[in-house]
């Protein structure tokens, strides 16, 4: 449920009915990308016959099902299947962030590090690899895949360790390098990533069912597409490593590993055309620009006039977040793009360069830029959200901008510049009860800026 850090939006008052309409139409963002309910309607059951988004799986016909994935949201989406499938279900593994755990019976969750993978990811991915070793022409491989399943799948190739891995993402993060360059990188690097998922599993049919949390929803990018053929290879790899300045800096297992890529000595993942995604079917079940959608909904009945903006937003957080304000400025200023009341909504994700040693994420930051920037403004607020509720490695989903959110600030003695360039969003919206407090959402699909005009 979304809430604020207090209880201010419940008091009297315009501030107070203010927040609720901000609370409504979040909250009806979040309920519309629901896993479960995603699952539901694109898999139903009619007797014997699985359906999934047109596509009819003759159950009588198949020996044995397994279920395998990773991610944010795959509890959920295992709660689903169970339910569709039961004892059909021969065997599954799962792997999910750390306290996103829900019960299940046949499938196994596995808790895993995220977004820096860990030993128990690992350990996870070998199950989920033994189990495809094992599924044979006449099996069915359900694959589960959420945001956050890059980082939960991880089973480096030989010669590269969890260590290194860990090294390297932690070295792109802090580089500022976004979640598709990333992906670009680690799937040329595991065993599961680029195709590498459905090489193993063939030739099982597989069915992948995909909540996706990357801009614009390209196939091979979320959680570094382990059953869709690869648009990247090894030379785009290594030209992301030399972009962010980053060889000489990471291991060296990495840069070797990558280089006997780019000189041919290593097979590239599967592209297009491989006989290995003969018997694939992916399907996206939610996505960015749904949950978008049903915050603009949820705002035009509460009588605000609404833009769709858009879901490609990317860049540095801050930058980003001076955007947004300006657009709030204009809309009071001169009624454009549209008149007040006014909702404005995009979708996208942002990223940050680590200049300090603070706590935040990457919405907090925008928002924090965007208070600068609408500092004094009444009948503005910008609102930033993570949709998974874990906004950075903090336990808010994001924060609450408006034109008295730096003065408030100022009266408790905090200044927002240092608090900026310290990376240090989190305590100081803290200080104002102005975070955003979802708790796990058990879902992902990016992240939804809300810019308020009333």
């Amino acid at each position: 449920m979304v809430t604020f850090a207090s209880e201010l939006y419940e008091r009297q008052g315009i501030k107070g009915d203010r927040r609720r309409q901000i609370v409504q139409v979040l909250q009806a963002a979040l309920d519309a990308v629901d896993p479960a309910a995603a699952v539901k309607r694109f898999a139903q059951r009619d007797g014997g016959a699985l359906i999934v988004d047109g596509h009819t799986y003759d159950l009588t016909t198949i020996e044995n099902i397994y279920v395998v994935g990773g991610g944010k949201a795959d509890a959920p989406m295992a709660q689903a299947i169970e339910e569709l499938l039961g004892d059909r279900i021969s065997d599954g593994t799962l792997n999910v962030k750390y306290d996103h755990l829900l019960p299940t019976e046949r499938i196994t969750l596995r808790e895993a590090g995220h977004p820096i993978p860990d030993d128990e990811g690992v350990a996870g991915s070998q199950r989920i690899a033994d189990l495809l070793e094992q599924a044979g022409e006449n099996d069915l491989v359900l694959c589960l895949i959420s945001g956050g399943g890059s980082a939960l799948m991880t089973l480096p190739v030989e010669g590269v360790t969890l260590d290194d891995m860990q090294t390297l993402t932690n070295a792109l993060l802090r580089a500022g390098a976004n979640i598709v360059e990333i992906n670009t990188i680690r799937k040329h690097l595991d065993q599961l990533k680029g195709g590498k998922l459905a090489r193993l599993a063939a030739p099982a049919r597989v069915v992948s069912l995909i909540l996706s949390d990357v801009v614009g929803n390209p196939l091979d990018s979320i959680a570094s597409g382990p059953t869709v053929p690869d648009t990247t290879t090894f030379d785009d790899a290594w030209g992301l490593l030399r972009r962010y300045d980053l060889l000489g800096k990471i291991p060296e297992s990495i840069e070797t590993y990558l280089r006997q890529g780019v000189d041919g000595e290593i097979e590239d993942n599967p592209g297009e055309g491989s006989p290995v995604f003969e018997r694939t079917q992916n399907v996206i079940v939610a996505s960015n620009d749904l949950a978008a959608e049903a915050g603009q909904q949820a705002a035009a009945e509460l009588r605000l006039n609404t833009l769709f903006l858009s879901t490609y937003v990317e860049g540095e957080a801050r930058e980003v977040g001076k955007v947004f304000a300006a657009i709030g400025k204009e809309i009071l200023a001169s009624g454009r793009p549209i008149g007040r009341p006014a909702c404005v909504i995009a979708g996208g994700e942002t990223t940050v360069t680590l200049r300090g040693e603070g706590k935040g994420g990457r919405n907090q930051e925008m928002a924090l830029a965007a208070a600068l920037a609408v500092q004094g403004i009444d009948d503005v607020a910008v609102v930033c959200l993570a949709t998974d509720g874990t906004d950075g490695p903090t336990d808010a989903s994001g924060a609450l901008a408006e034109g008295d959110t730096i003065a408030r600030g100022r009266e408790l003695g905090m200044d927002p510049w240092e608090y900026l360039e310290d990376n240090n969003s989190y305590p100081y919206f803290a200080s104002l009860d102005d975070l955003l407090m979802t708790g796990p959402t058990h879902t992902n699909v990016n992240d939804l800026t809300f810019v308020f005009v009333w």
